[in-house]
Order: C-alpha cells, then sequence, then structure tokens
C-alpha cells in the first residue's frame, strides 16, 4: 500500500538550512567536487553542526509523538548533494535523533522542482537561487538567512510566526501601497475592501494545516488538562487599524486562526519578536528580517512586488 504522503503536513529541508555547513561549502567552493567528496568521507562519523532550521525542525518532528496515531507531520531532505556525500548529512540526522527517512539527493542540480512530488507545504533552504526558482514555480519556500541560534533543550513549545502580506496572504495591498506609495490609499483599499477575502499566498497552505494540527492539540487539551502545548502561531503585521479588518475576514473565510496577531502599523517588528523569540520567522520583505535581532530564525519568503521592486532596483 503507497505511503500516504499527501495526508502530511511535510515540510522539505535542505541540508543547508537544518545544519551549519559553511567549512564544506567552503571546501566545495575553494577546491573542487572531488574534494568536497574526500572531506564527507574522511569525516562521515563527525555529525554537522546543528543550523538555523535545526531547532524549527526538532520541535516540528515532536509532533508526532504527541500524536502516535495519526502521525501529522513529515519531514523530507531535499538535497543539492549526491546519495554518497548525502550519506554524512543522515548519520548528522541519526545522531541528533531526528526522524527524517526520506530524501531527494540531486547530485549538483536543484531539487525543487521535486517540491509537490513530496506535498510539500514548505521548502527551507539557504541557497537562494533555489528557493527563488521555487517561488517562481509557485511552490512554498523560503531561504534561512545567516543567524546565531540558541536551541534550549528545556522549551519543546514551537513558536512560528508569520508576516501577512506577500507570506500568508497575497501581495495585493502590498502592490497598492509599493505603487503609490501612500499608506492613506493603502488604508482606504483595505477598508472598502474588508469584506473580501484576500487570495491566498505562497505559505498560506502550510498556515493552514498548523492550524489544523493546532485543533488537534485543542482536543487534547479539552481531554487531557496537563497536556502541553506544542505549538504556537503568531501573526506580525506592518497593518494596523482599521486595515485589520480585512486580514480578520480572510482568516475566518478560510476557517483558521493564530494564537497571537500583533497588529504593529509600522513599529520595528524586532519589539515584538524580541519577546516571542520564534523558532521561524517569516517575511516576505528583507529590510524586515535584517532590521531583527540577529539571535533570530529569520526565514525570506521572495514573493511578490516588495522583491520584484528590490530586483528593479538592482539592476
Amino acid at each position: 500500500m503507497p505511503y500516504p504522503i499527501e495526508e502530511k503536513l511535510v515540510v522539505g529541508v535542505a541540508s543547508s538550512a537544518l545544519f551549519d555547513l559553511t567549512e564544506s561549502d567552503h571546501i566545495y567552493a575553494t577546491e573542487g567536487v572531488e574534494a568536497y567528496r574526500l572531506h564527507h568521507e574522511q569525516n562521515i562519523d563527525t555529525p554537522f553542526a546543528t543550523g538555523v532550521a535545526f531547532p524549527f525542525i526538532r520541535r516540528f518532528l515532536s509532533i508526532n509523538q504527541a500524536f502516535p496515531q495519526q502521525l501529522p507531520v513529515e519531514v523530507v531532505l531535499l538535497s543539492r548533494n549526491s546519495p554518497e556525500t548525502g550519506l554524512r548529512v543522515f548519520r548528522s540526522i541519526e545522531h541528533y535523533g531526528l526522524d527524517i527517512s526520506r530524501a531527494a539527493f540531486m547530485s549538483g542540480r536543484s531539487p525543487y522542482e521535486y517540491i509537490p512530488a513530496f506535498n510539500a507545504s514548505l521548502f527551507l533552504s539557504a541557497n537562494e537561487s533555489d528557493v527563488q526558482r521555487a517561488i517562481d514555480a509557485s511552490y512554498p519556500a523560503g531561504r534561512v538567512l545567516p543567524s546565531r541560534i540558541y536551541d534550549d533543550a528545556l522549551d519543546n513549545e514551537l513558536r512560528v510566526a508569520f508576516d501577512f502580506d506577500g507570506v500568508i496572504a497575497d501581495d495585493e495591498a502590498e502592490a497598492v501601497y509599493k505603487q503609490a506609495l501612500d499608506l492613506v490609499a493603502f488604508q482606504h483599499h483595505e477598508q472598502t475592501r474588508k469584506a473580501i477575502p484576500h487570495q491566498p499566498g505562497p505559505l498560506a497552505d502550510l498556515f493552514r494545516k498548523l492550524s489544523l494540527i493546532r485543533g488537534l492539540e485543542d482536543q487534547k487539551l479539552a481531554e487531557n488538562p496537563d497536556y502541553q502545548r506544542i505549538l504556537r502561531i503568531a501573526i506580525i503585521t506592518a497593518r494596523n487599524a482599521p486595515s485589520h479588518e480585512r486580514l480578520v475576514t480572510t482568516l475566518k473565510d478560510w476557517g483558521v486562526s493564530p494564537d497571537e496577531s500583533f497588529f504593529l502599523g509600522g513599529m520595528d517588528k524586532r519589539r515584538v519578536l524580541s519577546i516571542l523569540k520564534p523558532h521561524m520567522f517569516f517575511d516576505d520583505q528583507r529590510s524586515h528580517l535584517d532590521s531583527a535581532a540577529a539571535d533570530l530564525p529569520m526565514v525570506h519568503v521572495p514573493f511578490g512586488i516588495a522583491n520584484r521592486v528590490v530586483k528593479d532596483g538592482d539592476e
């Protein structure tokens, strides 16, 4: 009987996001493929240090331990490595006790084309090109940015935070603001459409499925008041009243809701992020991510007009 991957919330992760590959990447860039292969062969039993996405992935997989009958989540390795050089990656996975068994090894090619084959609602990678190609193909992806990560082993809660426009929702409203550079026009546009839900953005499916798992936790907590929740979902947006109404309309139409919502009206998101301390924060604008604390795991979703403007300005 085929494995029911379509029934899972799947995250695809590149080894560049899961582990710190600084040393081996330097060898590949300066000495070539053969030196890279030999380096991994000689260090096959030396685990990689953990990377930016590791705290997120570790906690995400712990959801299956809370729901052993359903096993609702899956992590798949989507790698540019060959199966041979990927041996060290899997031994590192085993070393850290991560329940990851499925993989695609592309021997130098980008794995982004196989995101739908694995039913992935998210592809995480440190490779900017791979993530951009995925987004251009309308696949859900984000680039993890370099940061100093501390993974508290006693903290088992998984905190995931999202920007709204260009991440969960499409960039319709953001386009109004970017094209007019007028906050009043943006507020008017959203207020006149407050009863019209936004179209989904690149990570809408991830948000919806996380909300379903949040529902499973609600049921478990109702049955067992001592149950300790794993998942905590937040939206952190530059919107404020009255444009917040359309956000609420959209989520209500989708039948989902976060645990916490922050309508900051242009305030620095770091003021909230430094308290929430998410294990992953997704935003479509690099300026928001670059200004945030360097010890928080930031993921850039290069979607929509905010990123087209940046590209055009660079040309």
